[in-house]
């Protein structure tokens, strides 16, 4: 099927897309069940139907130009059209009622995404929540694939591929047990937390590096009781007594059902959230209305 017009086949804009998903060549043919030569004759011929190069080629290693990526933008644009009309095809076909999807990390399910999807029945503003949870990187991939309309993250993202608007700050705090002896502190530091039992993140979390590096930087040896891999794990085994944890101020606050206090955590990072959408894409009234909801209902007090 050829675009109209351009002289380019949908084909080959499938092949590119990959390629860029892909990081290469090779694992983009095994993705689409084609050989390496043929994904290369279809950039190849993409390359010449529009008239720019769409790769820096180096050492091997296929680099997307400042055009690549316009076009890969333009690209997911069309795409994701038309995966929202087959979504509303579909609808239309079962009689399902009007949707939003939202992608944001599961620890969001506790108090923002009930609040908002509260919000959207009273607004009568969709009836239909669809919640896709992830690391911030799926999240990524999601809006920008066009799977859900609006995505909670944080910086930095590609701004080459989305549009945002900045929700809320937030900096590290150490998360307890209400009756703790951290409630008679300002501020927690790596000095208060010698000798407690922790509930730590996976080492390649920011958090990880705030509380048991600086431990060991002490000399300390951390008591790691707990550890988990996504936001939002921590809340019960810290709930129950069986350590503290170092989280940031957002994601606390949505730990409110949780009989938890907090104190600020230094030395500390800022962490910048953001609702995020796919780069050029006019949002209408109702998403731009929820986009609203979600960012007060984000502000921590």
């Amino acid at each position: 099927m050829e675009v109209a017009g351009t002289g380019i086949k949908l084909r080959q804009l499938q092949v590119f897309r990959e390629v860029i998903r892909a990081g290469s060549e090779r694992l983009a043919g095994r993705l689409l069940n084609v050989t390496q030569p043929a994904v290369s004759q279809n950039i190849r011929q993409l390359e010449e139907a529009v008239g720019f190069p769409l790769f820096l080629r180096e050492k091997g290693k296929m680099r997307p130009t400042d055009q690549g990526w316009e076009l890969l933008r333009s690209i997911d644009s069309a795409f994701s059209g038309l995966d929202r009309l087959r979504q509303n095809i579909d609808g239309i076909r079962s009689r399902d009622r009007r949707s939003i999807a939202i992608a944001a990390p599961s620890v969001f399910t506790l108090r923002l995404l009930p609040e908002v999807a509260k919000a959207l029945r009273q607004e009568h503003l969709f009836d239909h929540l669809q919640v896709r949870s992830g690391h911030y990187k799926e999240i990524a991939d999601e809006v920008r694939d066009g799977h859900s309309d609006i995505g909670l993250s944080r910086l930095p993202i590609d701004e080459r591929l989305f549009d945002y608007v900045p929700v809320a700050k937030a900096t590290n705090v150490c998360l307890f047990a209400r009756g703790h002896r951290f409630e008679d502190l300002h501020t927690v530091t790596p000095e208060d937390l010698v000798g407690e039992p922790l509930i730590d993140i996976d080492p390649q979390f920011s958090s990880h590096q705030m509380n048991v590096n600086a431990l060991r930087f002490m000399g300390a040896d951390p008591d790691i009781a707990v550890e988990y891999d996504l936001h939002g794990h921590d809340a019960g085994f810290v709930a129950a007594g069986i350590g503290v944890s170092v989280t940031n101020s957002v994601i606390a606050r949505e730990y409110q059902q949780f009989a938890l206090d907090s104190r600020g955590f230094e030395p500390g990072a800022a962490y910048h959230y953001v609702i995020l959408w796919q780069k050029g894409r006019t949002l209408d009234v109702s998403t731009k209305r929820v986009v609203e909801i979600a960012a007060s209902a984000m502000a921590v007090n």
